[in-house]
């Protein structure tokens, strides 16, 4: 790459002496050379030649001396750099350039070997830095593109390898989230576009901070949809608690949002979230153009299939056996085999309860109407009929009790 260089000087043989010395550089392409008879001239040229690499500027010119030059260079946003040249001796000056951020300096009469080892010592200097500012380029796009997908933490380290350490193709056991909003379409159609712009942004900033406090990593979002794996790109031996513990915590910011969204007369739907743990094949899908950290695989579908399934059950939060045996000191309680679409075998499902809901007589009291419902016994339908009586809230109690009054055997369900 060649460099470009700006003399300014007002001695009027300066500029043939220099082309001169310098022509086989020219003519090769190596270095491009204007010239400017002071510091406002030179000043102008920057202005028409932004790509200028190099100034070399004698002090003392008429209008704009050199020193006062490198100031007004040295406040520029893209800081060129300057070698000052000054009368043999004159050290006062050459401090004062020195002090003002001049790169090196040259004495008067000018040794023209000297000259040129400065301006290759400088090139160098300047190719250095070129090299560091892309790199950093890099690195900040890098950081940019991590910054969708992973906690602030984990993205700076991952920009900071700058190699794609940790998040190449590979298969994983992942705990993933699925989190869609009941009702979300026809708010879409409903809302105009600035209001459905920010309660979105809002939704989904609130969020996805939840989602990196707790460390987890965001797939994608589509819309109001959200898929957050955890265990990934990094080693978390606690994925399933911790996928368990973010759950709650986003169900809680959410119900609190849907009720400020009430408050001011908006109809904001319910979260719903789903959880299955298992292997997936997960990494950076987009290509040498795109960033896309996402995942894929049977355990993933099965999360999104659980999601869904929280619209039957009247839940707001299942996941499945797999997360509830896998999460440390797990609370909740069981929801049946569920036949979920797309797969032959029933899945163990369960809903997670926050301590307070756990410890509450009414769970007691559902566990016992379920391990009925699963001996078969028929005093299921009374217990949760007198359930339901006691907790007409509780959707999933009122569940099973319609299932057994539309004549259902067991614990296993046929999920759409």
């Amino acid at each position: 790459m060649s460099a470009t260089i700006l003399f300014v000087d007002d001695e009027p043989d300066l500029e043939a002496l220099v082309l001169q010395k310098f022509r086989r550089q020219i003519r090769d392409g190596q270095v491009v050379i204007i010239f400017a008879r002071d510091g406002l001239e030179a000043l102008a040229s920057l202005e028409q030649n932004p790509q200028v690499d190099m100034v070399v500027s004698d002090i003392n010119m008429p209008r704009m001396d050199g020193l006062s030059l490198l100031a007004k260079l040295q406040e520029a946003e893209d800081k060129k750099s300057t070698i000052i040249v000054s009368a043999y001796g004159d050290m006062s000056n050459i401090r004062t350039a020195m002090n003002r951020g001049a790169f090196d300096f040259l004495t008067k009469p000018i040794d023209f070997a000297d000259l040129e080892a400065t301006i290759e010592k400088t090139i160098r200097h300047i190719e250095m830095l070129r090299e560091v500012r892309r790199r950093q380029m890099e690195a900040e796009r890098a950081h940019a593109a991590l910054s969708r997908h992973f906690s602030p933490e984990l993205a700076k380290r991952l920009a900071a390898s700058g190699d794609g350490e940790g998040i190449e193709v590979q298969w994983r056991d992942v705990a993933t989230i699925f989190t869609d909003i009941t009702g979300f379409t026809s708010l879409v159609e409903s809302a105009p576009p600035e209001t459905l712009g920010k309660l979105l942004n809002e939704y989904v900033g609130g969020m996805t901070e939840i989602v990196f406090v707790h460390e987890g990593t965001v797939a994608k979002i589509i819309g109001d949809a959200i898929q957050v794996l955890f265990n990934a790109p990094g080693d978390q031996p606690d994925y399933a608690t911790r996928a368990v513990a973010c759950a709650h915590e986003l169900d809680a910011w959410a119900q609190d949002f849907r009720a400020r969204q009430s408050a001011m007369g908006v109809s904001f739907g319910a979260t719903r979230i789903g959880i299955h743990a298992g292997p997936a094949l997960v990494g950076n899908f987009g290509g040498n153009r795109f960033f896309d950290y996402t995942a894929y695989g049977d355990s993933i579908n099965i999360a999104a299939r659980l999601e869904a399934a929280n619209k039957h059950l009247g839940t707001r939060i299942c996941v499945s056996a797999n997360v509830a045996e896998a999460a440390e000191n797990f609370q909740g309680r069981p929801v049946g085999e569920l036949m979920l679409r797309g797969r032959s075998e029933p899945l163990r499902a369960f809903e997670p309860l926050p301590p307070g809901k756990f410890e509450a007589p009414e769970t007691a009291l559902y566990s016992e109407a379920f391990a009925k419902m699963e001996a078969g016994d028929a005093a299921a339908m009374p217990a949760f009929a007198a359930l339901v009586g006691m907790h007409a809230d509780d959707s999933l109690a009122g569940f099973h009790l319609k299932r057994l009054l539309n004549g259902a055997k067991g614990i296993r369900m046929q999920l759409e």
